[in-house]
Order: C-alpha cells, then structure tokens, then sequence
C-alpha cells in the first residue's frame, strides 16, 4: 500500500508524522494550559495518534514536555547578539532586546507558543530544567546585567543592577503570558496594524526611564543612551 492508501485506511501515520504532529500539539497545548494541566489524552488526541505513541516517541509526558521546551527554540546567542554589542548605545540595545521579545509574535503561532512556554516555565516552573542548559534564560539575564553596568559605569553588579534587569525583561515578558489579558483589558490594542512596532518603540522608552531612574538613584550620569 501506497502511504496515501495506508493513511486512508486508517492505519497509524508515518513515524515521523506521528513525532511531529505530538510535538506541535504539546508545544500549543503546555503553552496554553501548562505542564500540569495536561492530560496525555489530550495530547494523543490533538495530535490524532494513539496515547502510546507518547512513551514510544518521548518516553513519557514530562519527555514530550522537554522536547517541546527545546527543539523548536533557537540558541541564546542569536537573541543576546541583537543587544550586547559594546558599539551599541543604550536605547539600540534595549531596541534589541525588546525585538527578540516582540518579533516571534509577528511569526505565526509555533514561535508565539515557543516563547509563551519559556515565559510559562519562568512564571510556573516545573522543575525539568537547569535555566542555564535548558531555557537560555540565565545567559540573556547575565548579558543585560553587563549592559546595564556598561551604561551605569559599573564595574560588577550588585542585586539592584539584578533587580533592574528582572524588572526590564518583565516589560517584555508580559507581552507574550499576558497578551490574553491585554486583549480583554483594551480590545484592539494589539490588532492594530504596526501595534506591535509601537509597542517597541514605548518598551524602548520606558525601559530608557527605568534605567535613568537607577542612575539618578546612584548619582551616576548614564552614558551611551542616544538611539
């Protein structure tokens, strides 16, 4: 039989169809309802394959779970290049930084659930990953913080610079785990053509405040913050 004729006759799909079909159904499911949200019944049923198919592909839900968290994200070193640049002044690096936040949700659904799971394990850890191997989250911190003392004329960093750039990055963040919220807080705000350009633009000016406003508190005259 012919892979159509098999397909027609309801038989399972080629392997590689069933691997893929669970992953992109435990990517947009985990990133919905969460990890502990979701039943295997679900996922076999979104990805219209059988409930085994889940421990012969991934060995269990928590191996689905970790293959969805990794394989379709990229490395961190793509988006910590859009803003560690030492060339870069510091609204060009919060630009950066605030791209790598906003362009997935102009790509589609799969790079908007991509980056809505790693904001859910941020915000709902399930305790599967080490941060720094695993979510990429530790290296984009550490790289903002050497930013921030960069433009604050820092040597190293202390727990305000830490506590300047969990605030930064959580302009960011909310982006993605609140946008639902948004969207019933102010119909349209995110539908607008260019909404998401602007958003940019205002991330960039509040994030430019924020910043200032640790340098005044420190006496410190902020260097570099041109566009």
């Amino acid at each position: 039989m012919t892979q159509r004729q098999t397909a027609a006759a309801g038989a399972l799909p080629a392997p590689e169809d069933a691997r893929h079909r669970l992953l992109a159904a435990g990517l947009r499911l985990f990133a919905e309802q969460g990890y502990s949200k979701t039943s295997t019944r679900e996922l076999a049923d979104a990805a219209h394959v059988n409930i085994a198919s889940i421990s012969y592909y991934f060995g269990d839900k928590a191996g689905l779970y970790r293959a969805a968290f990794i394989e379709p994200m990229g490395e961190p070193e793509a988006d910590i290049a859009r803003y560690a640049s030492p060339q870069m002044s510091l609204a060009q690096a919060l630009r950066g930084f605030y791209d790598s936040f906003l362009e997935p949700l102009k790509r589609g659904d799969v790079a908007r659930h991509c980056m809505k799971l790693q904001f859910r394990e941020m915000v709902e850890p399930t305790g599967l990953f080490d941060p720094h191997e695993a979510c990429g989250i530790r290296p984009l911190h550490e790289a903002l913080v050497q930013v921030l003392c960069r433009h604050l004329g820092l040597d190293e960093p202390d727990h305000d610079v830490a506590r300047l750039a969990i605030c930064l990055a959580g302009l960011g963040v909310h982006m993605h785990v609140g946008r639902d919220i948004t969207d019933q807080l102010v119909p349209g705000l995110n539908q607008a053509d260019g909404a998401l350009d602007l958003w940019a633009d205002r991330l960039v000016m509040f994030g430019l405040a924020m910043v200032q406003a640790e340098a005044q508190r420190r006496g410190k005259t902020l260097s570099g913050a041109g566009a």
